[in-house]
């Protein structure tokens, strides 16, 4: 058997010409396969297609055609975020530019561990996260680092705050706050988390000052800009002004509403956003990025230096002292991949009006949708959409109703609708992240959701 061709060097470029076809045919051909935003008959009929195509995963001999199988399969076998009709999660459809510049990343494999491994990417890592950071702090020596997304950013911003303070440091949040952060508590050995209430699904302010009026030792508040169920912002410069007056450390989880920084229209949401220690932010929201694109923003670099390690192999004292950059110490992750490629390309691209254009589109899509669900006699709005999730649900519909309402939708394979529980009751949650998204779909969407209903409540039909 010849040695399989290379993505990269001299003849990569040739080897995958004709791999590219295949998979975009695949891709177009598993999608029609497909026919709407997700496969249909449920987790069993997906799981039984999904088996039958693969077949014998580690055959004795290769199969030629794998990647066309396979890719087909995975296309047809897939929630589409660039479905109109999938809008459940903040999980949004990556712009194809991102995602062409992924494949340069992928082919060229640069680890982002030593300078040897990845001489310019390095540089571009640096002058992206400088940039970045500086979009969240104008001022003072802010620095930023790529990571997986939220969920590390947020585990990141704990661990800093522990080391600023000695190595012991006790988290406040919100009711609302992320799942991440009080996982990220436990899992670096801090104090059980304080919970402060967020009635109407954002942290009180008030509760806030009583909270670190009647507790001692460091402290660590987390804010959220953009909740997961509701896209809700805390308030952020009283909650800023609470911190400064208890000497507490401030870090805002801003992974889903960071993104309004890049629209001038939607960015005054986010006055506050300065005064904090760190900040999360993750572009594979709303920023239209291939999975995976977080960042964590710091206001002071120095406190990065947490996180220096040493291993001779990577970053040698005298290579260091030689000049060559030392990158261990970016990141909890050794070996990690070049995301920074797919966002600097976004970024030159689209520039800061491109993006922000495009945070406005997704914006102005809740509030239609939202009108939508306002005027029709059959469905209750929860409130006003904050950035681009609408809540909604069945008006006198029980919650095992509501819940049944989108499952059908997930097993017909028609729509992707989410779930959140505010208020003491289920909602369905349309999350707007598709700027192609249009009038005609959002009236769609509401449908398929009455039509659902309608199917489960006998002798109801949908106006």
């Amino acid at each position: 058997m010849s040695t399989p061709p290379l993505a990269s060097g001299h003849e990569g470029p040739h080897a995958l010409r004709p791999l590219l076809d295949t998979v975009l045919e695949a891709l177009d051909t598993g999608a029609r396969a497909r026919g709407g935003p997700l496969p249909a008959g449920g987790p069993e009929a997906v799981a039984a297609r999904t088996r039958q195509a693969v077949g014998d995963v580690l055959p004795d001999r290769g199969d030629p055609h794998a990647v066309r199988t396979l890719v087909h399969a995975f296309a047809a076998t897939a929630a589409d975020p660039a479905h109109p009709l999938c809008a459940a999660h903040l999980h949004c459809p990556p712009l194809a530019v991102a995602a062409a510049a992924d494949l340069a990343a992928s082919a060229l494999n640069p680890s982002m561990d030593s300078w040897d491994q990845a001489p310019g990417a390095s540089e571009l890592e640096r002058l992206v996260a400088t940039a970045l950071a500086q979009e969240v702090h104008p001022a003072g020596t802010p620095d930023s680092l790529v990571t997986t997304g939220g969920t590390e950013s947020n585990q990141l911003a704990l661990l800093l705050a522990r080391e600023a303070h000695g190595g012991s440091v006790r988290l406040v949040c919100g009711a609302n706050a992320h799942h991440s952060l009080p996982r990220a508590a436990w899992l670096l050995g801090l104090p059980e988390p304080v919970v402060v209430p967020a009635p109407g699904g954002t942290l009180d302010p008030d509760a806030l000052d009583a909270t670190l009026t009647r507790l001692s030792g460091p402290l660590l508040v987390a804010a959220t800009a953009g909740t997961t169920d509701a896209g809700l912002i805390d308030p952020l410069p009283e909650i800023a002004a609470h911190c400064a007056a208890h000497g507490a450390r401030l870090h805002i989880d801003a992974a889903y509403g960071g993104g309004l920084l890049f629209s001038d229209r939607h960015r005054t949401r986010l006055t506050g956003l300065d005064a904090a220690d760190t900040v999360t932010l993750d572009l594979h929201k709303l920023g239209w990025q291939p999975v995976a694109a977080g960042l964590l923003a710091v206001r002071d670099a120095h406190d990065l230096t947490a996180l220096r390690q040493r291993a001779d192999y990577l970053n040698a004292d005298d290579d260091t002292e030689a000049g060559l950059p030392d990158l261990l110490g970016r990141s909890l992750r050794t070996t990690r991949r070049p995301d920074v490629l797919k966002i600097a390309v976004t970024l030159k691209t689209l520039g800061r009006s491109g993006l922000g254009a495009l945070v406005d589109q997704v914006c102005a899509h809740a509030r239609q949708f939202a009108a939508l669900v306002d005027a029709h006699p059959d469905f209750e709005l929860h409130a006003p959409p904050a950035i681009s999730t609408v809540l909604f649900r069945p008006t006198g519909a029980t919650d095992t109703t509501v819940a049944a309402v989108r499952r059908a939708l997930l097993t017909d394979g028609s729509a992707v609708l989410g779930r959140a529980r505010l208020d003491g009751r289920l909602w369905l949650k349309a999350t707007l992240l598709n700027p192609a998204t249009g009038p005609d779909d959002l009236a769609a969407l509401l449908h398929l959701a009455a039509a659902s209903r309608a199917t489960l409540v006998e002798g109801h039909t949908p106006r």
